[in-house]
């Protein structure tokens, strides 16, 4: 068996052949689209579409909804590859500045500085430690997900998310010394 030759592609009018000519234009510009944001090149991206549809075996989806589930594969794909690619770390490569290297009191910074963020996120008033927990949360929640979590509509997630944040900027800005006009200290 020759491993570099071109695989077999379904003979025409098979179903398989149908699903590659209606999937492959929008797969390809989905993927290309999401690639530069997850960190990863558009082939890949839509190589582990096709294996994950290739995975439903017969139950591939219906006509109707194809074009639907293909963009939330691709979607999905492209969350796991980002989580991916914040774990994953080179063999042989130097630390990242997220993770404190060696020195203890950049570590002792830094996590003064997140018990800090974490104490005034606490104190937010009413949905607003709820939903800025979740958008920081590690597992990288998309609108809809956080919605349906806090039991509130996926349109009013927005204008809620802005005054939370406004809410913690200004309470932030309270206990920390602001700058005085070109830099200067108050």
């Amino acid at each position: 068996m020759d491993l570099l030759k071109e695989p077999d592609l379904p003979e025409a009018g098979r179903p398989e052949s149908e699903l590659l000519r209606e999937l492959g234009p929008l797969l390809s510009a989905e993927a290309a689209a999401e690639a530069p944001a997850a960190g990863v090149e558009a082939a890949d991206l839509e190589q582990a579409v096709w294996v994950r549809l290739l995975e439903r075996g017969p139950h591939a989806p219906d006509p109707g909804g194809r074009a639907r589930w293909l963009r939330r594969a691709v979607r999905a794909e492209a969350r796991l590859a980002r989580r991916r690619t914040r774990r994953e770390v080179p063999y042989g490569a130097a630390p990242t500045p997220a993770a404190p290297a060696g020195e203890p009191e950049d570590a002792l910074l830094h996590g003064e500085e997140n018990r800090a963020l974490r104490s005034a996120v606490a104190r937010l008033p009413g949905r607003c430690p709820q939903l800025i927990g979740a958008l920081l949360s590690p597992r990288d929640l998309t609108y809809r997900e956080i919605a349906g979590e806090l039991g509130i509509s996926q349109g009013s997630l927005g204008p809620v998310r802005s005054r939370c944040l406004g809410c913690l900027r200004r309470m932030l800005a309270a206990e920390v010394a602001a700058p005085g006009p070109w830099g200067k200290e108050r």
